[in-house]
Order: C-alpha cells, then sequence, then structure tokens
C-alpha cells in the first residue's frame, strides 16, 4: 500500500509545468523597507535615505532590498490558492528547504505593488514520507516590464 506521501507524489507529477497560480498584490512601504534594513544591518542610501536616493539613485527614489523581494514569497505564496488540496492530505508539517536559483531582474520602487506567479517545476518523493517541491516563483511589480525577482524555491512536505 502506497503512503500518503508517495500518493501525493503523483498528483503532484500531473502538476508539472503548470503555473499554480497568482497571489494578492502586496505594496511595499519605505516602513516595509527600513523595518528590513533595521533586521538586516544594510542601511544602504538607496533603501532607507528618500532624500538623497531622489538626488543620486537612478531610480530617483528609495528602492526594497533584493533579499526583501525574496522573503516575500512565502508570504504572497500563502495567497495562491494549492490547485490540488489532496496532495496535502496528511501533511503534518512543511519547511523551506532552499533555493537553486535567484535573479533580481528589476529593481522594486517603494510603493510598489508586487506579486508572486507560481509553476510547479519539479516533485521528488525523497523518504517514504516526505515530498521536495521546486516552484518558479517569479515576483511581478505592477507597471513594470521585468519581474522584480526570479527564484527557483525547494519546499519539503512531511507526511503522517
Amino acid at each position: 500500500m502506497a503512503t500518503k506521501a508517495e500518493a501525493a507524489l503523483a498528483r503532484f507529477q500531473s502538476l508539472l509545468g503548470k503555473e499554480e497560480g497568482v497571489s494578492e498584490w502586496h505594496q511595499v512601504k519605505q516602513e516595509q523597507i527600513n523595518l528590513f534594513a533595521d533586521a538586516t544591518g544594510d542601511h544602504q542610501f538607496i533603501h532607507v535615505d528618500p532624500e538623497k536616493s531622489a538626488q543620486l539613485s537612478p531610480y530617483k527614489v528609495t528602492i526594497a532590498h533584493g533579499f526583501l523581494t525574496l522573503s516575500l514569497i512565502p508570504f504572497l505564496s500563502g495567497t495562491v490558492p494549492p490547485p490540488d488540496t489532496q496532495a496535502f492530505d496528511g501533511v503534518f508539517m512543511g519547511v523551506n528547504y532552499g533555493l537553486d536559483k535567484v535573479r533580481f531582474p528589476s529593481a522594486v520602487k517603494v510603493n510598489s505593488k508586487v506579486r508572486a506567479r507560481r509553476k510547479l517545476i519539479e516533485a521528488e518523493l525523497k523518504a517514504p514520507n516526505s515530498i521536495q517541491l521546486k516552484h518558479e516563483v517569479t515576483i511581478e511589480v505592477d507597471g513594470e516590464s521585468k519581474p522584480g525577482c526570479v527564484a527557483e524555491t525547494l519546499t519539503r512536505l512531511m507526511y503522517a
């Protein structure tokens, strides 16, 4: 008899290459950028000094840290409904396992709205009760032609 993870794997594999959905929009405000700067110790003027950015930055406004944009992926992904809820039957824990590739094609300017577009690109059984999912997540920036971030995320799901 197949484990819950093995049964779920077949469901996930049927979704490979398909877009899972798009998150809600989130506005990146200066307060959030400042809090991220405080948390990471990265207070470069292009992030936290609107006046200096207006004078010296090519964007003329402050921009979000690339890693702030990346760190929004779990939050934004949380608003993407799962395409197959049965694949999650028996999951007792999910963890961020890592990243395979991350790029920041364009800056996320202060007060921009961002959203995540997510596509499943790999599903692999790691143990009888554990699956690893790889998603391509694109952080779109409202009104911009290039995304703020494109990342391949790895998630481990543990089944009871």
